[in-house]
């Protein structure tokens, strides 16, 4: 077992790798199990706000479980994010029903998610909204490791993979 002499609690500029499982309603919507845990920088804005600042102070193998609101994850439900597009607009491959996630651009280039919440012989009913915006999130979490972060990673402010011996 490696001696870890870095950061001994979550701060800011450490890299943290965590476990997570995250709940809404009851039902796991993301989770690291049985796949691998995230790597982010603590106080880049990687993960959603109130997971960000509930991380502060935990250190190496602690785990915690914590309530997120919704005004601290991914917002309230936006009513201005609905939009009504003429469903002559989709291509006829495109499935339009209830709960179909969409890649669209706007008129700037941009990429946005959206989902469909209902179509009629006219009409496509979109939510741009998060899927999550106005849950309260219920988190569970391990911190595995922190380590400081290079000079590098933070002016890129992301985690660069390191490489370790073969």
């Amino acid at each position: 077992m490696k001696e870890n002499n870095g950061p001994k609690e979550v701060q800011d500029g450490v890299i943290i790798t965590l476990d997570y499982t995250v709940t809404v309603d009851g039902e796991i919507v993301d989770t690291s199990q049985n796949a691998e845990p995230i790597l982010f920088i603590q106080g880049k804005g990687h993960i959603v706000p109130g997971l960000e600042r509930a991380l502060y102070g935990m250190s190496q193998g602690e785990s915690k479980e914590m309530v997120v609101a919704a005004a601290d994850g991914y917002g309230e439900v936006d009513e201005e994010a609905f939009a009504e597009i003429p469903r002559s607009e989709f291509p006829p491959e495109i499935p339009l029903e209830p709960g179909v996630e969409l890649q669209l651009r706007n008129q700037e280039g941009d990429e946005l998610e959206a989902f469909i919440v209902s179509a009629d012989n006219e009409t496509v009913h979109m939510n741009f909204n998060h899927p999550l915006a106005g849950k309260e999130l219920h988190f569970s979490v391990k911190v595995i490791e922190l380590r400081q972060a290079t000079e590098e990673e933070l002016d890129h402010e992301h985690v660069h993979i390191q490489e370790h011996d073969h």
